[in-house]
């Protein structure tokens, strides 16, 4: 692989910090954990390993990958962003605290309560080069309506400089019926990305925000492969953004490919999910691999000459 050892990017891991923990394990109402087993409103109780967030585990795991930045997500499917300002406040504030005190290993999303977020506040995070910029749950832009109501924290983070990290959020509610454990990341997340995907091009986003760097997390569910079928059902055939990235997690070497072959390689980004997902090693040969783990995760988190990107190489 035509790279230096752990000089990777990956866009997109999960790290509960332990103040985090704590403060869910204070609370009486989803979500919330019982030792290390989470409970949120739509999914089942799961079983959280807890060695999966030791710090030092975590960054000797990514050197064995050769990853030398991880950039850590809030685990928007909690739901934390959408619960009540104060409540969510509360949560997001011990989050952005914990990865604070976290190695140069690694960087962060900031969040934001998904109700009255304090855009000043905002403003303040994004200035602070721990932060990479800002995560939206895919349940706040589901719709051309949602990607307007968040109009503020888009122009925030335009003006910042920094990107917008597009996750899949909180499923609502538990089935009625019997569902196997795979089935809310398998439906509900990727129709949550889709949704997001088809809300933003309806949007009008890149003519809006012409300046603003966006990423889908898990491919965006695979939404831009439906392109064609936009376009049979009275949709527009546009070009592909510059800065609109889909990211790697989830996805194997044949989902991966077929992105490639409608977006073209430069909207591919490493984003592995740590830590229910592995960083993609190889992909299409050393140019394509090179692009996916280094080159293109260079341009979505800083706009200078990759010569110029000192920092995304660790120490």
């Amino acid at each position: 692989m035509p790279q230096n050892n752990h000089r990777a990017i990956d866009v997109h891991q999960h790290l509960w910090t332990d103040e985090f923990v704590d403060r869910l394990r204070a609370r009486t109402q989803v979500p919330y954990l019982r030792g290390w087993t989470l409970y949120t409103a739509g999914e089942a109780p799961y079983e959280i390993d807890p060695g999966a967030h030791d710090v030092e585990r975590r960054i000797a795991a990514d050197h064995e990958s050769e990853v030398g930045t991880a950039c850590l997500s809030l685990s928007a499917p909690l739901g934390i962003e959408d619960l009540p300002r104060p409540q969510a406040g509360l949560l997001i504030d011990a989050w952005h605290r914990g990865v604070r005190e976290l190695p140069d290993h690694f960087k962060a999303w900031a969040s934001v309560p998904s109700t009255d977020p304090d855009i000043g506040a905002l403003h303040t995070l994004l200035a602070d080069d721990k932060f990479v910029g800002l995560q939206i749950p895919a349940t706040l832009v589901s719709t051309p309506v949602g990607w307007e109501r968040i109009g503020a924290l888009l122009l925030a983070a335009e003006v910042a400089g920094k990107p917008v990290l597009i996750h899949p959020g909180a499923e609502a509610s538990k089935p009625r019926e019997p569902v196997p454990g795979w089935w809310r990341p398998t439906v509900g997340y990727t129709a949550q990305m889709s949704a997001a995907w088809w809300g933003w091009q309806a949007f009008g986003g890149i003519s809006l925000f012409g300046d603003l760097r966006l990423v889908f997390a898990a491919g965006a569910g695979l939404a831009p492969l439906h392109q064609e079928r936009q376009i049979q059902r009275g949709g527009v055939d546009k070009p592909i953004a510059p800065k609109v990235f889909v990211d790697s997690s989830g996805y194997g070497p044949r989902a991966l490919d077929a992105l490639t072959r409608v977006l073209g390689i430069d909207a591919l980004v490493l984003g592995s999910d740590r830590p229910y997902g592995d960083p993609v090693r190889e992909f299409l040969g050393d140019a394509a691999t090179l692009a996916l783990r280094v080159r293109n995760p260079q341009r979505l988190l800083a706009p200078t000459p990759a010569s110029d990107l000192t920092w995304a190489v660790a120490s």
